[in-house]
């Protein structure tokens, strides 16, 4: 019951993470009518293509194997120096035939998914080996899906062959009485005739049970809300923490504000929400913004300004343009070096009258 609470609950399309997990582990999607596929296919272009040169090699080993087998000596060495020559022949005319299989095999694993190096799926697990279990893959859902399927494809497959070879059933009935090369030419076009049907028929059979793999595949890959929750958690954070971590950062820089208004040359402010501290020594390009703020820190900077008597200038429009566009512990903007320029200039002009 909890197994299928847990499965109802997964409502959610997998992340890219849970993908690449997954092929790790080797939990692919996989159609073993795919596979069969491409075998038949490469076991047909192997008739097609290479049985006439593969019977020809074959049969001018062997015509001159027994055209001479009087002359043949078959004791110590030379027995099996004869079948030394006689493997190497063979395995020359089904070498080609048989990489077209090997390779057949291959693409039809490739096709699907992308090549996998994974232990996951050899690993022992008590589930393969618990007979409760095997009972239940036994009678599964998925295993009277495959049991179904294999039997439309072994009815439409034969009902397809017997269509072809019915109509030719003389013809098989005369092989009996036919010469050697001419009876293997006329099975060679039957056999040629049905693997074209079976490949056909295979085909569609593969690019469904593709599809119907792949569903099955997606369907297991899904999660819960509760899945990609802590999946967002393990990825990108705690959004709690990540608040806690922020909000430190944020404490810290404004102490570093507060403690650098004291070294200031002015504070420009809109009386009651935004405060700027600027400071210009000679020497410097332009004034440096050490402190900005908004309400409640806009606040303090004012305050620690009075308590360290440093200049405090109200220009709303100045302020707000400053605190919009200035970062802290960077250059004021060409655009308001002007506004600036006379602001300070007051401010020393201020100092110079107080001084006298």
């Amino acid at each position: 019951m909890a197994e299928e609470r847990d499965d109802a609950d997964k409502t959610e399309d997998p992340s890219q993470r849970k993908l690449d997990e997954a092929l790790k582990r080797g939990d692919v999607v996989k159609s073993h009518e795919v596979n069969t596929w491409f075998v038949i296919a490469g076991a047909a272009l192997v008739m097609l293509v290479f049985s006439g040169p593969m019977s020809r090699d074959l049969t001018v080993s062997l015509r001159g194997l027994l055209a001479n087998a009087h002359q043949i000596r078959a004791d110590g060495f030379d027995l099996f120096r004869l079948s030394s020559r006689l493997t190497l022949e063979v395995l020359a005319a089904i070498v080609i035939p048989f990489l077209v299989l090997f390779f057949a095999a291959i693409a039809g694993n490739m096709i699907q998914h992308q090549l996998v190096w994974s232990g996951e799926q050899m690993k022992p697990k008590a589930s393969k080996i618990s007979p409760i279990a095997g009972m239940k893959r036994m009678f599964s859902k998925h295993a009277l899906a495959n049991f179904i399927k294999g039997v439309i494809k072994l009815a439409v497959v034969g009902a397809v062959m017997a269509l072809i070879l019915w109509p030719e059933r003389n013809r098989l009935e005369s092989l009996i009485s036919m010469e050697p090369i001419a009876a293997l030419k006329t099975s060679h076009s039957l056999a040629l005739s049905v693997m074209g049907a079976v490949v056909a028929i295979i085909g569609i059979v593969a690019a469904l049970d593709f599809l119907w793999q792949y569903r099955q595949w997606f369907e297991r890959q899904k999660m819960s809300l509760r899945e990609l929750k802590e999946e967002f958690r393990q990825t990108e954070g705690d959004p709690v923490i990540k608040g806690k971590i922020k909000q430190l950062r944020q404490n810290r820089m404004r102490k570093r504000m507060i403690a650098a208004v004291p070294k200031a040359s002015v504070v420009i402010t809109n009386p009651t929400h935004y405060a700027v501290a600027l400071q210009y020594d000679r020497g410097m390009n332009a004034p440096v913004c050490l402190a900005k703020g908004v309400d409640g820190v806009a606040l303090k900077i004012r305050e620690v300004a009075s308590a360290h008597n440093v200049p405090v200038v109200e220009n709303p429009p100045l302020a707000r343009a400053l605190h919009a566009t200035v970062e802290i512990e960077r250059e004021i903007p060409p655009e308001h070096y002007k506004a600036v320029a006379e602001v300070i200039s007051y401010v020393m002009r201020l100092r110079r009258g107080f001084r006298r």
